[in-house]
């Protein structure tokens, strides 16, 4: 037989893969190579530039060995951007004293500066960017001098006196000749020791920062009167010391607050579910009428009642009001009683603490706020439907019963002033200047987050013009690196807590607008329901107010609110229905 000539398609594909690996491969090499050739040429070029300054400055007089506007001064640029070969590189110059330990160091040697570092850094960006640092000596001809300027020992430590390194130090003089403009960052021991700076009364403005960290600084005459930390001195030969401290950044929460809150138990029938008891009515579309003597005709029954489900609310501080709506046609009458838990029997409060009970409540809404919660803790409602003219009934659509509670309700949109304890220095009249002192304003939801805050111990107050109490005036220690809640609870003579609900479902309706207006007292809010369909108007003065309500979804609203104290209000929407 004779063997076929060529190559199989399997063949074919693993020549062609071994193929493309060494292609890449050789591809990668060749770009790697390039890639090092380019940075060779870059850093021996930033090699170039770094030399030509350290040339530069060896060459000048040793009092010349300086940067404009820096310590010590001289005519050396700090920062240059030059471009050279089509690569942009940024050449920064910095010079100081070197503190050799050879004969002490500050603060026990007064003369620091034994001789000069200059320290120059090539850097530049892109895919084949990099740095390159040179460094040299430069000493006096002699030995040290007290001529030249004096020094200056900053010392930077946090809340706890432990040293900050690497902290940013920025030193600005307009008083010499030429100003002084100048950077530095501490040592490992929170420390840098500023050799040879011009001699200068109180004009050296001295300022420290760090990411994330507080600022301190000194202060001007110009800026403080007589400040706590002055703008330094520099006194030719001497050696001046001075200290900051600063801390990693807080935070505050503010939550604006009412210390009480609400609950209710509303019921608008549309089902029976609470109602425990029930004689001679009808339930029909979340309405109570007397029941017909037949499913057939219209003749309602003489009289019926029916019993809520037990009322037992949690956190409860006060009761606060039972309230209706019904319509009684001429020769109907619907009149309301209350139970509460004896032990075992339900038995009717006594007029003596609910005036009226006995015969029946007959006035919406009715005040329960003088029954004792230690002896009425449980109650129920009891309604009775009368009727005189056999062809007509009354008609009960809802009843609630509301009670105050131990849980906070959000203020939104409250003015405060906060203000820290840390001063810098007093004004002409000898009042304190403080380092923070800031006015701040809660949101529509009670709520405002506060950044960058040092530590410190922090007073609240209200704005006098928000006519609210602060129930809490003690002062709030906040410590460093730290995000505290603190919540500033606040009262006024007269409020009102509106809650809305869905009427089928007895849902809480969240972000429901209500329009709270007087046109006699100039007063006109519209405020939105939070996620429990609760809104606060505070403060309000003793008045009647109209209430309109108009959201998607549910007919329109609009009533009359007496306010006279701390109201609360709750109020069943009647849903539309798709549209």
């Amino acid at each position: 037989m004779k063997k076929q000539g060529g190559f199989t398609f399997i063949e074919t594909l693993i020549g062609v893969s071994v193929l493309l690996v060494i292609i890449i491969g050789l591809y990668g090499a060749f770009q790697l190579g390039l890639k090092i050739v380019a940075q060779s040429k870059a850093r021996i070029t930033a090699t170039a530039l770094a030399n030509q300054k350290i040339e530069i400055a060896k060459n000048l007089p040793y009092n010349q060995v300086g940067t404009i506007n820096g310590i010590p001064p001289g005519n050396i640029i700090e920062t240059e951007d030059l471009t050279k070969n089509g690569i942009e590189y940024t050449v920064k110059t910095t010079v100081g004293y070197v503190d050799d330990e050879f004969d002490g160091t500050a603060p026990t040697d007064t003369l620091p500066n034994d001789y000069k570092i200059v320290k120059v850094k090539v850097t530049w960006p892109g895919f084949l960017g990099g740095e390159l640092n040179l460094v040299t000596n430069i000493s006096p001809q002699g030995l040290e001098t007290t001529e030249g300027g004096g020094n200056l020992l900053i010392s930077v430590f946090d809340a706890l006196g432990v040293a900050i390194p690497q902290a940013n130090i920025n030193i600005i003089n307009n008083q010499t000749d030429p100003t002084i403009n100048v950077n530095y960052q501490t040592n490992d021991s929170g420390q840098y020791l500023v050799a040879g700076a011009s001699s200068s009364t109180a004009a050296y403005q001295i300022t420290i920062t760090k990411s994330n960290y507080s600022t301190d600084r000194t202060y001007g005459t110009e800026e403080v009167i007589n400040p706590e930390k002055p703008d330094a001195t520099v006194i030719e030969g001497k050696l001046t010391e001075i200290s900051f401290s600063i801390d990693q950044m807080s935070s505050f929460i503010i939550r604006t607050l009412s210390p009480w809150g609400s609950d209710n138990f509303t019921d608008s029938f549309a089902n029976q579910n609470n109602i425990s008891e029930s004689a001679d009515i009808l339930i029909n579309q979340g309405q109570i009428t007397l029941a017909t003597t037949t499913a057939t005709t219209t003749e309602y029954l003489a009289s019926g009642y029916l019993v809520s489900d037990i009322i037992l609310p949690n956190n409860i501080d006060t009761w606060n009001e039972f309230s209706w709506t019904d319509t009684e046609p001429e020769q109907t009458d619907i009149n309301y009683q209350i139970y509460y838990l004896n032990g075992q029997d339900w038995l009717l409060i006594p007029d003596g603490d609910l005036i009226g009970n006995s015969t029946g409540l007959d006035s919406s809404p009715t005040d329960l706020s003088s029954l004792a919660t230690t002896t009425y803790s449980q109650l129920k409602i009891k309604g009775n439907l009368s009727t005189s003219n056999t062809s007509t009934s009354p008609t009960l659509f809802d009843w609630n019963v509301s009670w105050i509670t131990g849980e906070t309700t959000p203020i939104g949109n409250v003015s405060f002033n906060l203000q820290g304890n840390k001063t810098i220095g007093t004004d002409a009249e000898e009042n304190p200047v403080y380092k923070y002192s800031n006015n701040h304003s809660s949101d529509a939801n009670g709520q405002i987050t506060i950044n960058e805050l040092e530590w410190d111990t922090y007073d609240f107050t209200i704005d006098p013009a928000e006519n609210l109490d602060l129930l809490n005036t003690d002062s709030v220690d906040l410590s460093p690196d730290t995000n505290q809640t603190v919540d500033l609870f606040l009262e006024a003579e007269n409020s009102l807590l509106v809650t809305l609900l869905n009427e089928d479902t007895l849902e809480p309706i969240f972000s429901g607008q209500i329009r709270l207006y007087n046109a006699g007292l100039s007063y006109d809010q519209t405020q939105f329901t939070d996620s429990q369909g609760k809104t606060f108007f505070i403060p309000l003065e003793t008045a009647n107010y109209n209430i309109e309500i108009n959201i998607e979804g549910y007919q329109n609203y609009s009533n009359t609110i007496n306010v006279s104290g701390d109201e609360t209000n709750v109020i069943n929407l009647t849903p539309t229905g798709p549209s």
